[in-house]
């Protein structure tokens, strides 16, 4: 399908970030339309170890790669900001003076609203658009058509672009920070189930009880299936484990904005932390999905020697 320049004002798309959603985004329109001109830029691009894997993410993106971001964002009108929570303010004050006037800056990172309305006094003032967007799924296997939620004042300009993008958006009445509300909240229990999921089967498979654990919360939940379900949670936790810990951050400074304690939202930071620590391999075999039982030993050898080592330095 060919977009219509029209549609996006016929300037430049441009990436802040160019991670798992970036890439998913970038691989979605590149397969569904033609003739998009779209751009990327991601700070690794900078890094000397890996560098060119991230060009060679952009070439197999079918997009431009640019090595500063001012590259990227120069004549850009449409821009989604895709980078890790803990960086989300720092890329949309960086971006702010380098965006076009009247440019859509869609913030799509996972942060408490106070942080995307802070983002949006910067690029406000610099004379963009500012779309607080939520997306809400795994960006597999949907890719730009995962679920988003959108809100601010300039919603109403936004959802034509995306849809013009062949993007699935959703509009939530209000100001900045409301489609982050609903993301922040929902992670409480989607990164919370994960976080339960850890500390149980974990401890039950190092007290060699895990089968019978797994087959009592079949009874409990019938039609549920725990062991795929947490295999796959598993495998989120420790391919991106770092990423989640610094949404769970946000997600707790969102609690903590509305003066209710937090203490799950900091624990579930504490186990996604150390998943993403741990660096292991995405892959648990060879068999094209996740294994709960070679990952959670693969857990477990892990932490084994993460505590030697510990010990020695002791």
């Amino acid at each position: 399908m060919t977009l219509s320049p029209s549609s996006t004002s016929g300037r430049p798309i441009a990436l802040i970030g160019f991670g798992e959603a970036g890439q998913a985004f970038a691989r979605g329109w590149h397969g569904e339309f033609q003739g998009l001109n779209i751009r990327a830029f991601d700070i690794k691009t900078g890094d000397s170890d890996a560098t060119r894997a991230k060009w060679n993410d952009y070439a197999d993106a079918g997009i431009a790669g640019c090595e500063t971001l001012g590259e990227a964002l120069e004549g850009a009108g449409v821009v989604f900001s895709l980078v890790t929570p803990d960086q989300a303010f720092a890329a949309a004050q960086e971006a702010a003076g380098l965006l076009q006037p009247d440019a859509l800056f869609f913030d799509g990172n996972s942060c408490a609203p106070g942080t995307k309305r802070a983002a949006q006094e910067d690029v406000e003032t610099a004379g963009a658009r500012y779309v607080d967007m939520a997306v809400m799924a795994p960006v597999h296997p949907k890719l730009h058509k995962v679920p988003l939620l959108v809100s601010g004042p300039h919603v109403q300009a936004a959802l034509p672009v995306l849809t013009a993008l062949g993007m699935q958006a959703r509009l939530v009445p209000g100001a900045v920070g409301r489609a982050s509300s609903i993301k922040m909240m929902r992670s409480v229990m989607v990164k919370g189930l994960e976080a339960l999921a850890l500390e149980c089967i974990l401890s039950a498979r190092k007290a060699g009880v895990d089968q019978e654990i797994l087959a009592s919360l079949a009874v409990s939940f019938p039609g549920f299936d725990w062991p795929a379900k947490m295999a796959y949670d598993f495998e989120r936790t420790t391919t991106h484990g770092l990423r989640r810990a610094a949404e769970m951050r946000e997600v707790a400074k969102t609690v903590q904005e509305l003066g209710l304690m937090n203490p799950m939202s900091q624990a579930i930071v504490q186990w996604q932390q150390a998943m993403g620590d741990l660096d292991l391999p995405q892959n648990d075999s060879n068999l094209g999905k996740p294994d709960l039982g070679l990952r959670a030993d693969a857990i477990l050898d892990a932490l084994g020697q993460l505590n030697t080592n510990e010990e020695k330095d002791d």
